[in-house]
């Protein structure tokens, strides 16, 4: 299995991979810290902070990471829009978001260091370590871009530090382009006392398909960044560790979504490669056939989800996954399997549209797709996992559904899960995870493809193969023994057993639970990968005394039983979510033709509560701050009272102020 577990001691027991107090250095103690690693395209910058998250999850540290991707396949260089990286935050305990403001970043070039501080990530202080080879570059229009950026930066208070980065990598390599990424790996190494061993063990991992020669030029390259920053940086973090007590996995969420159709007795994954979904296949590519299992490549999204309606029709529930833009082209394809009650799970990693809009960023922008676009009424099952972990066992929870109703359940991630990192505790495999083997007893003579049970709307599944369960599978209307009909009374009655199976499903479902009081005058709801921002935003808030609570739904289609109960314990209830919604601030922008955020849209139809709605489309995971001043000003609103900015860690510029670029 590619990605590792560790078993650590008793957690409180001191950690004893931590090296020993550096007395000639200066200690700086931290509970947490975030750190970037930004770069040119094709630099490594992805792979040494994915390598660090990592490293640091085994060791004991809560992790998050977000990886910081160029809209372009091959943006220009040295570009503002062709910055690439990776966020790494870290943390003494449980970490669940990319947090606020960046404490370091180190940076490849002066032009990506701007596309950082024009998303709003950095802040007056922020600790920079800056590749200082463009200083003395032979193109004079390179050299003044440098002399300007570096004044710029003074300007903006960051405290910037010039690293000879590739002065020190050529001297192990000829290509530095290739391995600044392993040096500045074992600089972070130094500077958060990481365990070399396990760094040095993270290496072999990543290249243990390059042979041994490359193997040991990286391992070279991590000793040296380890080596200058001890000798020249003169500080490093003390960050405590708290060991897990229990075996962890350290995944992203799509390898996690790979893991749990492992786990679920799933045995095919059809699909068409597409931004940011791609990398289940890669996981499981390698993988999937130790369990038993098959990944097709199809030549299109259309053959994908057929294909995998055709294992599943033959008895094998199959999954495919997509984005988007795929979605769109396999709705005509979840309408058959909902007509013609096929078992299907469809996993859709969400990103920013319309159309191929934002392939590399995040949104929660298909969540009215899923339900409303194919055509006709099909009804069916939507899951949201909101954690890494969740990704995993919602995986499990769709295909037990899928087959349960006999129809499609889609579970609903996005870019932030499928790319960010995070430990979590190793499943313990259960057996009732599985599906029941395939049944090929004789089918009971006079019982209908379709026996509807009139209550619940269940019917049992023929299965190919089995005597006398032969029936036509079809996508036309059609009676309980699969015959084609286009009276009024056995199609209304088709639709209603198939919805009605969504109906039994939600009976069995409890409400969700409160994140806070029961009651009070704001209640933030959420769904997907949000739920860490939102509660460590609600949290900080309730703790100034604000009465606010948040709300997170898992389960989109159908809702969970009691909202509007919950909503009704609140002055004011509001979504926050990662997609479009209008201002009331905006011309032509009336109470009348306001387009809500969907989630908000959907609760107020189904509650008939007045749910207001917070929502942005800026390509990057919510923070924490931008949620509490949501907050600020709605209870500031809601009590008559002027707008007072909470405390919060103000970003340094965003693009709508970039007066410190000048």
């Amino acid at each position: 299995m590619k990605p590792g577990g560790a078993t650590e001691p008793p957690s409180g027991t001191a950690n004893p991979d931590r090296a020993p107090d550096l007395p000639d250095l200066e200690r700086i103690p931290i509970e947490e810290h975030i750190v970037e690693i930004v770069s040119d395209s094709g630099e490594g910058a992805q792979k040494a902070g994915q390598s660090f998250g990592t490293l640091s999850a085994k060791m004991g540290n809560g992790v998050w990471t977000v990886e910081i991707i160029p809209a372009e396949i091959q943006p220009p260089q040295r570009s503002r829009a062709g910055a690439s990286g990776i966020r790494i935050r870290l943390g003494s305990g449980k970490v669940t978001n990319m947090g606020d403001t960046a404490d370091l970043v180190v940076a490849f070039n002066e032009q990506v260091l701007y596309s950082r501080i024009e998303q709003g990530a950095l802040r007056q202080g922020t600790l920079v370590l800056l590749e200082n080879k463009w200083a003395t570059s032979n193109m004079p229009e390179i050299r003044e871009a440098w002399v300007r950026a570096r004044a710029d930066f003074e300007r903006a208070g960051l405290d910037v530090r010039e690293v000879p980065m590739e002065t020190e990598c050529l001297k192990l390599t000829d290509n530095p382009f290739r391995g600044k990424n392993m040096w500045v790996l074992g600089l972070l190494c130094h500077l958060y006392q990481r365990d070399l061993e396990k760094a040095e063990d993270q290496i072999r991992t990543i290249f243990r398909r390059k042979g041994d020669q490359v193997i040991d030029l990286n391992l070279k390259l991590l000793r040296a960044g380890t080596t200058w920053a001890r000798t020249h940086l003169g500080f490093y973090y003390d960050l405590p560790t708290r060991m897990s007590d229990q075996p962890l996995v350290v995944m992203n969420g799509n390898e996690a979504v790979g893991l749990g159709a492992m786990a679920s007795g799933m045995e095919v994954c059809s699909m068409y490669p597409i931004t940011p979904a791609t990398s289940v296949s890669h996981y499981l590519s390698e993988v999937f056939r130790d369990a038993g299992g098959v990944v097709h490549q199809a030549e299109d999204e259309i053959a994908a989800i057929g294909f995998a309606i055709g294992c599943s029709y033959a008895g094998k529930t199959a999954f495919t996954v997509t984005s988007g833009p795929g979605l769109a082209l396999k709705d005509e394809f979840i309408g058959l399997a909902v007509m013609a009650e096929v078992p299907l799970v469809v996993v859709v990693v969400q990103r920013g549209g319309p159309s191929t809009g934002l392939p590399t960023k995040v949104e929660q922008s298909d969540l009215l797709s899923a339900l409303y676009a194919q055509p006709g009424d099909p009804p069916k099952i939507i899951l949201a996992p909101a954690t890494i972990e969740e990704c995993f066992h919602f995986m499990i929870t769709a295909r037990q559904l899928a087959e349960l109703t006999r129809g499609p359940v889609i579970v609903l991630t996005d870019a932030n899960l499928a790319t960010g990192v995070q430990p979590y505790p190793r499943p313990q495999f259960k057996r009732e995870w599985l599906a029941p083997p395939i049944d090929q007893s004789p089918w009971k003579p006079g019982v209908p493809a379709y026996d509807w049970d009139p209550e619940t709307g269940f019917s049992q599944r023929p299965i190919p193969g089995q005597k006398d369960g032969m029936y036509v599978l079809t996508g036309l209307a059609h009676d309980e023994g699969s015959h084609v009909a286009y009276d009024p009374e056995t199609h209304e009655r088709g639709c209603n057993r198939r919805s009605r199976k969504v109906a039994a499903f939600q009976s069995t479902l409890k409400s969700p639970k409160v994140h806070g009081e029961g009651a009070g005058d704001l209640l933030l709801v959420g769904w997907g990968s949000t739920m860490g921002a939102i509660e460590e935003a609600v949290d900080k808030a309730r703790k100034r005394g604000a009465r606010v609570s948040s709300l997170h739904l898992r389960i989109l289609s159908p809702f969970e039983p009691g909202l509007r109960e919950i909503f009704g314990g609140f002055k004011k209830v509001m979504t926050i979510e990662l997609n479009y919604s209008d201002s009331l601030a905006d011309p032509y922008i009336t109470p009348g033709n306001r387009r809500y955020a969907q989630l908000a849209w959907l609760l107020r139809a189904k509650t008939l509560v007045d749910v207001d709605c917070f929502s942005v489309v800026h390509g990057h995971p919510l923070q924490p701050a931008m949620i509490l001043e949501v907050i600020e000003g709605e209870l500031a609103r809601l009590h008559g009272q002027p707008g007072r900015r909470l405390e919060t860690a103000a970003p340094l510029a965003t693009g709508k102020d970039p007066s410190c670029l000048a």
